[in-house]
Formats: C-alpha cells, sequence, structure tokens
C-alpha cells in the first residue's frame, strides 16, 4: 500500500508510492525553508506552486513553477525556499 511521510514538524507530507520504473513520493509543502538530503537520484517536479531551489555547491537559487522540474545527485543536498503551499512530484533513481 501507500507509505505517508512527514517531515519539518508537518510542514512538509508526502506519500508513497511505486510505478513500474521507479519509487516516487506526491507531497506538499507549507510556505518555509527546507534542507532536503538525498540517497539517490531525484527528479522533481512542481505541480502547483512555486519552488526555489539551491543545490549543493551552488550559490544561486533557481525558481521552478508547476510543470517545470529540476534533478538532484545521489547523495548530495539541496535548499528550497517555498513562498507558498506548493505541491510536487519526486521520482528516485
Amino acid at each position: 500500500m501507500f507509505d505517508t511521510n512527514e517531515y519539518f514538524e508537518g510542514k512538509v507530507k508526502s506519500i508513497a508510492f511505486n510505478t513500474e520504473q521507479k519509487s516516487a513520493t506526491v507531497g506538499v509543502m507549507a510556505a518555509g525553508d527546507y534542507v532536503f538530503n538525498t540517497q539517490q537520484k531525484e527528479k522533481m517536479s512542481v505541480i502547483s506552486g512555486k519552488l526555489s531551489i539551491q543545490l549543493h555547491h551552488s550559490d544561486e537559487n533557481t525558481d521552478y513553477q508547476a510543470g517545470e522540474s529540476f534533478e538532484v545527485a545521489a547523495n548530495s543536498s539541496f535548499k528550497v525556499s517555498v513562498p507558498h503551499d506548493t505541491a510536487y512530484l519526486c521520482e528516485y533513481g
């Protein structure tokens, strides 16, 4: 079945599921600033809202709107600034 995850005192929530090719989560982030660590490669797609992303070893933020995606390397981290509640899809591997 589905696994639910909750991070940052409930400000980030997701539901994990498996596709035929890989595992994924779909979730929501409340407005705020967060740091995520990766164990495997991730592809994040914004479903609604906006994410401002600063990848590990970068000084620049890049904004992603609904319909846009970005990738994060395995064994890395990234900072996320969320200006307002945002929905996302994260695919692993």
